[in-house]
């Protein structure tokens, strides 16, 4: 069945910030994760290349680390030898897995842009990741794109919302953020801000239509 776009959703003078992973974006599939691990060759044991892969990410997040700097934390974590073919290979599959879109967010995303609600973007990401989220087919929904990888800065960290608040001209009461984790939202809440912890995109229209 083809996705509809909800009725607007008017928040004026609140702006809507949305997360991408995970909210915007559906979370990597069994596939993509098998294919990211294979060429890894970690498929006898995944367990340990999940743990590496998740704990040096804050570096390629916080834009402290390269893409090679990264991979590489990942292979000696290993005991594996990766060569630049290699990172960039596994670089390609693991931001592929990224790229999925889920429809019920954008037609939340629509609704809110029908209704002239001003709307941004703020995800902890490389900066590798900023083309696609600046130039891709819902770039422009958004009046501002915020990548931690770029600032330096990083979620749920209060100066990146506050960078965010700042950049958009807005007080703090006005910005209301949508993340998957909790952590996240509490942070934009701590500044003074308002928020709600995206599960699935039906509550996240609810949640915003009971705001308006």
């Amino acid at each position: 069945m083809t996705p509809t776009i909800p009725a607007p959703i008017s928040l004026a003078p609140r702006v809507v910030v949305f997360d991408y992973g995970e909210v915007i974006s559906r979370e990597p599939t069994d596939a993509d994760r098998a294919a990211l691990v294979d060429r890894a060759g970690a498929t006898a044991d995944p367990e340990p290349f999940w743990a590496s892969y998740w704990a040096h990410r804050l570096g390629l997040d916080r834009g402290t680390t390269s893409i090679a700097e990264y991979w590489q934390a990942v292979a000696t974590d290993l005991g594996a030898r990766w060569n630049a073919i290699d990172v960039h290979e596994l670089w390609a599959i693991d931001h592929r897995g990224w790229l999925s879109v889920d429809p019920g967010t954008l037609g939340v995303l629509h609704a809110l842009a029908a209704g002239g609600t001003r709307l941004a973007l703020l995800s902890n990401a490389g900066a590798d990741f900023s083309g696609w989220l600046r130039h891709g087919s819902f770039a422009p929904l958004f009046e501002r794109v915020f990548v931690s990888g770029e600032l330096s800065l990083v979620k749920p960290d209060a100066a990146i919302y506050e960078h965010v608040i700042d950049e958009l001209g807005i007080e703090a009461s006005d910005f209301v953020f949508i993340d998957n984790k909790a952590e996240n939202v509490d942070g934009a809440k701590a500044v003074g801000g308002d928020g709600h912890v995206f599960t699935d995109a039906a509550s996240l229209e609810a949640w915003l239509r009971a705001l308006a």
